[in-house]
């Protein structure tokens, strides 16, 4: 109830700070810089979803489009979603090992990707959970002991091998292990700190990961100290093991012929955010019924946090995100009061939007174009604004993605780039890390306007003066051009497949199918694909955009994790069979890596 109170106070103020229809037919340093300030604000701490700040920032964005005279969509401008924000340790957390019973929230901790569930099983001890067969190493900590139906026991991290480096970090997260012992037919994980990984037994943070999907079994973590009341030998053989393993390299795994009950309970918590839309109908009789789209995120990290996504996660403070992405969502405001100021109104339709939840893994904007305010073959092309606070004022250069998405884009943009003191770099990919994604993965154009990553990104120190605002200016005014050809009775620009090129960030990973997934995926019934690179391993084999990856020679995909963890055991040259669901039929096909 105060969070409506203070959302709807906010809208109050707005509109008495913007006034009505208060026209503007120029774009200035001065408001582009007007805008970051507001948003970019310690009042509004970070503009985390679901929080006053957030909901301030919507109705800040909400109220200018108001004053501009644009056409306010969905429910009086707010296309309102559910976003999971955070996990949190239930109440419902122990281990027990006949009378001796563990349920302090310091000892017993589950992890967020752990399954809801009360498990009695023995116990098997597994070493580091490893299944590595690569870089000359070869580690089964599986093939000694049967885990099937059985609690696993599981050291976290991986020993501190040069050599062997690459191999031990690639089997050493957690998602890793658990994938590894529930392929075995493990009813739970439990892991534990070694004495080498950390001295001191620091507990496990929960944390949300951005997946809603969970891992299919119980995940806990427990202390040392849990375990050496449970039973004093099994931590000493434990710790032993840890040594040896670290110092041969080869598994030490165990039964210790112990029956164990342990239970696990995770909260979601779930919040109310919005995007936020208005529309400035076109002119032209027959092509007012095509929409450009113009676009920014305005939420960012809030106060940071472990989780948050911040780099600096120890540091609690206002995430302002001046650049990240005040700064694209003053791109739109700017845009929309510029486009409605004109005294003739353009052929086109153009949608201003603000979107939600950008951070938590493009949800926003997957959401609106799931449900778009109009038919989504009417929308024609997407422009994404995503940090384009910070242009460099020596060289004036900027990067435009997603140039290869139209057949006309690149021509188009080099001739305007002949008259202009900027200086653009093009990226053909019509995928990429940010809102402009989900339209392309909707056979929509697009461009992504970006000034470039700097240390300050996701940091606190991402804040309103550090802003170029006479350089966004220029590249705003620049895209007003482009604009104006865009929403002509001309013709619209012609969709093409672009991308992704070759999957270059494949950061450990040896192989690729040449697939962009669906990270917004939040179910446990596969991993969507969102695209397929033309030429690429996937396309060879006849996958299609819109399938749904199931299982990998044989063993299930629920998630993109359990994707990414089974794609890094693969290698060049190895042929795998992959189950999809096309459209609810089950097809099998054969992909050469």
């Amino acid at each position: 109830m105060k969070r409506i109170t203070l959302f709807s106070l906010f809208l109050t103020l707005g509109m008495i700070s913007f006034g009505q229809h208060v026209y503007k037919n120029d774009i200035t340093s001065k408001d582009v810089q007007y805008n970051i300030n507001r948003l970019a604000s310690d009042e509004w701490a970070g503009r985390k979803p679901g929080t006053p700040g957030g909901d301030s920032a919507a109705g800040f964005v909400k109220n200018y489009f108001m004053s501009q005279g644009l056409e306010l969509l969905f429910k009086n401008g707010f296309q309102e979603f559910e976003l999971v924000t955070n996990a949190k340790a239930g109440s419902n957390n122990f281990v027990k090992v006949g009378d001796k019973l563990i349920n302090k929230a310091d000892e017993v901790i589950p992890f967020s990707f752990s399954a809801q569930g009360l498990i009695n099983a023995p116990l098997v001890f597994a070493g580091y959970g490893f299944d590595i067969n690569q870089d000359s190493l070869v580690w089964n900590d599986f093939k000694g002991v049967d885990v099937n139906g059985k609690w696993v026991l599981i050291l976290r991290g991986y020993p501190d091998n040069e050599k062997y480096k690459n191999a031990l970090s690639n089997a050493g997260d957690e998602r890793s292990k658990v994938l590894a012992a529930k392929d075995r037919g493990a009813k739970g994980v439990i892991f534990i700190n070694g004495a080498v990984y950390d001295k001191e037994d620091k507990p496990v943070k929960v944390f949300y990961d951005k997946s809603n999907a969970d891992a299919g079994i119980p995940v806990l973590w427990m202390s040392r100290k849990a375990l050496t009341t449970l039973d004093e030998k099994l931590i000493a053989k434990v710790l032993e093991s840890e040594t040896m393993m670290n110092s041969q390299l080869k598994s030490a795994s165990f039964d210790p012929v112990l029956m164990l009950e342990g239970s696990s309970e995770v909260t979601l918590e779930k919040v109310k955010t919005y995007n936020v839309a208005a529309l400035l109908r076109g002119s032209d009789p027959l092509l007012k019924d095509e929409y450009i789209v113009v676009g920014a995120h305005y939420d960012h990290l809030g106060m940071g946090g472990y989780g948050s996504g911040s780099r600096m996660p120890d540091t609690i403070a206002p995430h302002n995100g001046a650049d990240d992405n005040a700064s694209g969502v003053s791109a739109v405001m700017e845009l929309a009061g510029y486009f409605a100021g004109q005294k003739a109104r353009p052929a086109r339709s153009i949608i201003f939007v603000a979107f939600g939840a950008e951070e938590s893994g493009l949800i926003g904007s997957g959401y609106f174009v799931a449900n778009p305010p109009v038919a989504k073959e009417k929308i024609k092309m997407m422009l994404n604004f995503d940090m384009v606070g910070r242009l460099n004022s020596e060289t004036k250069s900027f990067s435009i993605g997603g140039t290869g998405s139209s057949k006309e884009a690149e021509s188009v943009l080099n001739e305007m780039l002949k008259t202009s003191d900027l200086k653009a770099s093009f990226s053909k990919e019509g995928y990429g890390p940010s809102d402009h994604a989900s339209f392309y993965s909707a056979n929509i154009p697009v461009l992504y306007f970006n000034t470039g990553v700097h240390t300050d990104y996701h940091t606190p120190f991402d804040r309103a003066n550090k802003i170029n605002s006479e350089g966004e200016a220029e590249i705003v005014q620049f895209v007003a051009q482009l604009m104006q050809r865009l929403v002509t009775n001309a013709p619209a620009w012609t969709y093409q497949e672009a991308g992704p090129a070759k999957q270059q960030r494949m950061g450990r990973l040896k192989v690729t199918f040449g697939i962009m997934p669906d990270f917004t995926s939040t179910d446990n019934k596969g991993l969507g694909v969102s695209g397929v690179t033309p030429g690429g391993p996937a396309e060879r084999a006849g996958m299609k955009k819109g399938d749904r990856i199931i299982a990998l020679d044989g063993k299930p995909i629920t998630d993109i994790y359990d994707y990414m963890n089974r794609l890094k055991k693969l290698n060049k040259g190895d042929r795998v069979s992959v189950d999809l669901d096309r459209k609810g039929e089950k097809v099998v096909v054969i992909v050469e890596l």
